[in-house]
């Protein structure tokens, strides 16, 4: 072990109670100006995410100076009308280039994936160099365009909350959207350190439940998760269609079970087209796979094979009661995960990355540095996840990582 880091582990004591006795600081004053992650973020597109963050961001950090963008005069009077945005502005409007350029140092990008290039331009062109992520649900183009286009193609780390609603627009916009919900980032080797545990606390702040992805396996995973289910669920809507008779009488009976199922369909087309495109090759692939799956229902049935059929859905079954209710972490068994780092690109990534594959859930992150060369990365974990994993796999990454357990009440974050 490096001198740097025996002295670290030396004065392990008093730094663990001195962290603690800020945090626990904290926990009682609302987010000032001097210890927020981001002071000035422009969020562009006031549509259904863009206003929902806006709006959420307000409420828990009443201190950050948000502007609106939209090329929709109507949706930045309604995001204003709704106090979510400090200022508000469209895409051509000399504010937004005032506002980039004096002091903003988050851009979050919230618009249809078509509308990514000229924003990008926008920014290069005024030399912003803050941090910019988006929203968006695809990343194969966006992530070219940011490497061809902006400045400082390493500040974009990319973002997808995994939430919605079958409402589009700031009509359908609710601050509480994120509530509970995972909000996916996909930092690199690239990355700066710093950029993660920043985002990661701002968007924490607002409810939601950050995990680290690759960003080459991102478009793939969001097919499975998100657009083969809504390709299949309108492909159910369509069914029930071309059955229904004119008095519609089977979609009176279609209640429970079908109406939940099929609540993502009532999106908007032109929105999920457009998704769908972008990821046309893991989202055929996708389907190529839900074919299989419907064609070894299909055999069960006409071979009259009970037992494969009950396996079929036993298996379904079993998987999907595994699947959590909902997210209620036991406040009580926190758990503080330090891991010693030397100065190289891609640590935060990594880290998170294995803590995300393991199932952890890291309820709060930070850095402290010891060296110009060497840190330690504190996490603070809730009771999800499979720890022996984690520790193995960062043991095995090369990480001398540390556990102690953490009360609620050594933890600001944690009420």
């Amino acid at each position: 072990m490096p001198p740097s880091l025996r002295r670290w582990a030396k004065r392990r004591g008093w730094e663990h109670r001195a962290r603690i006795f800020r945090k626990q600081a904290l926990s009682e004053e609302r987010y000032n100006v001097s210890n927020l992650p981001f002071e000035k973020i422009a969020v562009v597109g006031m549509g259904l995410i863009g206003a929902s963050f806006a709006g959420a961001l307000k409420e828990a950090c009443p201190e950050v100076a948000v502007m609106g963008v939209d090329v929709a005069p109507e949706a930045l009077a309604g995001a204003v009308e709704r106090g979510w945005v400090d200022h508000s502005a469209t895409p051509n409007d000399p504010g937004f280039e005032a506002f980039v350029r004096e002091g903003c140092d988050l851009v979050v990008v919230a618009t249809p994936v078509a509308a990514v290039r000229d924003y990008f331009e926008k920014l290069a062109a005024w030399g912003f160099e803050g941090v910019v992520t988006d929203t968006i649900s695809t990343k194969r183009l966006i992530l070219r365009l940011a490497a061809e286009l902006l400045p400082y193609p390493e500040r974009y780390v990319p973002g997808h909350p995994m939430a919605g609603s079958e409402k589009s627009g700031i009509e359908g916009a609710r601050i509480e959207l994120f509530r509970g919900a995972h909000w996916v980032l996909c930092p690199d080797e690239n990355t700066p350190a710093e950029y993660f545990p920043r985002l990661h606390t701002l968007l924490t702040s607002i409810g939601a439940r950050v995990i680290s992805l690759p960003r080459e396996d991102h478009d793939a995973a969001m097919a499975v998760v998100s657009h083969v289910p809504h390709v299949v669920a309108s492909s159910l809507v369509e069914l029930a269609c071309r059955h229904a008779d004119d008095q519609q009488a089977l979609f009176r009976l279609a209640a429970g079970g079908f109406k939940d199922s099929t609540r993502i369909a009532a999106g908007s087309a032109k929105l999920w087209c457009g998704i769908a495109l972008d990821n046309a090759e893991a989202l055929r692939a996708g389907l190529e796979e839900m074919r299989d799956i419907l064609g070894q229902f299909s055999e069960a049935l006409a071979s009259e094979d009970r037992a494969g059929l009950e396996s079929l859905l036993e298996h379904a079954a079993a998987a999907r009661r595994a699947l959590p209710a909902a997210w209620v972490p036991s406040t009580e068994k926190l758990l503080e995960v330090r891991v010693p780092m030397q100065n190289r690109r891609g640590v935060v990534a990594e880290v998170t990355t294995i803590a995300s594959q393991v199932g952890c859930n890291i309820q709060s992150i930070e850095i402290d540095h010891i060296t110009a060369d060497s840190a330690v990365l504190s996490m603070v974990l809730t009771d999800e996840g499979d720890i022996g994993q984690l520790s193995a796999h960062l043991i095995n990454a090369g990480y001398p990582v540390s556990f102690s357990p953490l009360s609620a009440k050594e933890h600001a974050h944690v009420e």
